[in-house]
């Protein structure tokens, strides 16, 4: 299967579409006696709203009130008569609003569901119901929800889509090896002592104020001068500093920073340098190769770095091509996307976002817009979704046994989790449709660019 990233992988056919009733529950008539008995009218809204508007006939919704009040009868304490002998004209007084609200009730789940059955439609958001009237004799309501959008004229053969070339210069496997280097260095103290300077390892202390008032503060901060992972006023202000020293420094915030309290304002930093390290880098050599990993020789760590960097390079190059067909698609099909789809991608979104900053130790910030571009990226995978199901379906792509097994096998070596543990776990019905969502995305994908004009770009 492809890189996770590469195919977007919460695609719109895995989502559940829910929106109907447990069949256990609907009263128990036969199909032709809940067809004769109602009428059912569809508008279509939107091209992913839908309304009907469902009538039941009086026989009907009288055959239900009456069943409802002899039930009532039994169950029934009616302060004057014996259990099960008070009269119809008393429990009308009584639960006429109670006994009418319970017919609705079933007779609306009952009716609507029979009404999607008969068109072989599926809700994808909960259906919305307004009762127009209820009376002993009648029943008239509507229900609104959203369902798949139509898709007519399908172009998805021809598609113009960019590839990058997948090349990796000399200059690349040497600055793999150096980043290993570093990665394998050791941090000493500079002898003699010296001011700070690019490449060094500083820890500092601070305190910043914004307008006089306290705004932040830290002890025992560590960051590589030059890395980028402090404002670069503070790096500049620290370059050139000696251990044990301090100094003031303002930065200014960017007019669009995340924190709309900080645009366009100016805080002052007071900051002390605490300690210097830098990095003692390892010998260029064979013995380095060794610490790395199971090398014999530097060279045998060169080949394949080279190998990994032109794999590395290689799924980048797909990833970009799978992005440019998508967007191709979407282009070619202006198909609109059911808000509830859409809104459900955004979740799963939004969780892969967290948990990713989790591990990385870090904590997800929701900006005004990342929450828009959150929106416009999950509107275009619940778009690109439809569209692959659709193209799958007219193609008859199905998914087997043997695409199952394939893909636990790719998975497990992705995860390096045991085959057997996975098939294990993969018996779980929601983990098993999303596995096949996936192969089945790889497999349209495939016949997408097999059909598409694909152009290298350097």
């Amino acid at each position: 299967m492809r890189t996770a990233p590469a195919r977007g992988r919460q695609t719109a056919w895995t989502f559940d579409t829910g929106g109907a009733s447990d069949e256990s529950a609907r009263p128990q008539f036969s199909d032709a006696e809940v067809t004769r008995k109602m009428e059912v009218q569809v508008e279509q809204l939107t091209p992913v709203l839908v309304e009907y508007s469902i009538s039941v006939g009086p026989d009907r919704v009288k055959k239900e009130v009456d069943k409802a009040y002899v039930d009532l009868a039994k169950r029934a304490r009616v302060k004057g008569f014996r259990p099960g002998k008070a009269p119809r004209e008393v429990l009308t007084q009584l639960y006429s609003g109670a006994v009418l609200n319970d017919v609705a009730t079933r007779l609306v789940d009952e009716t609507l569901n029979k009404a999607l059955t008969d068109k072989n439609v599926t809700p994808l958001s909960q259906p919305k119901i307004e009762v127009k009237k209820a009376t002993p004799s009648t029943l008239e309501f509507k229900a609104r929800f959203e369902v798949r959008p139509v898709i007519g004229d399908l172009k998805w053969e021809g598609l113009d889509a960019s590839k990058p070339k997948v090349a990796v210069a000399a200059d690349d496997v040497k600055l793999a090896i150096e980043n290993l280097r570093k990665a394998h260095a050791t941090l000493v103290t500079p002898e003699p002592a010296r001011a700070a300077k690019a490449g060094d390892l500083v820890t500092i202390d601070f305190t910043a104020t914004l307008e006089g008032k306290a705004l932040d503060s830290g002890k025992g901060v560590t960051a590589e001068l030059g890395e980028g992972k402090l404002v670069k006023e503070l790096e500049d202000a620290l370059v050139g500093v000696a251990a044990g020293s301090k100094k003031d420094v303002d930065v200014a915030f960017p007019d669009n920073h995340a924190n709309p309290a900080l645009r366009g304002k100016k805080a002052a930093f007071s900051i002390e340098l605490t300690e210097i390290k830098e990095r003692r880098l390892p010998n260029l050599d064979d013995e380095f190769a060794k610490d790395c990993g199971d090398y014999a020789t530097l060279a045998a760590l060169e080949e394949d770095t080279r190998k990994k960097l032109e794999k590395q390079a290689s799924d980048n190059a797909e990833q970009q091509l799978v992005t440019s067909l998508v967007a191709a698609l979407c282009n070619a099909n202006p198909v609109e996307a059911p808000p509830t789809l859409v809104q459900q991608q955004a979740q799963l979104t939004l969780q892969e976002l967290r948990n990713t900053a989790r591990r990385q130790g870090q904590q997800l910030q929701m900006t005004p817009e990342l929450e828009r571009q959150l929106m416009v990226d999950s509107e275009v995978k619940v778009r690109a979704g439809l569209l692959m199901a659709e193209i799958a379906q007219r193609n008859t792509i199905t998914v087997d046994d043997k695409d199952l097994e394939k893909g636990l096998e790719e998975l497990a070596q992705e995860t390096g989790k045991n085959i057997a543990r996975l098939r294990v776990e993969y018996r779980d019905q929601q983990k098993r449709q999303m596995l096949i969502g996936m192969i089945l995305e790889d497999k349209v994908l495939d016949v997408l660019i097999a059909k598409a004009n694909v152009k290298e770009t350097e």
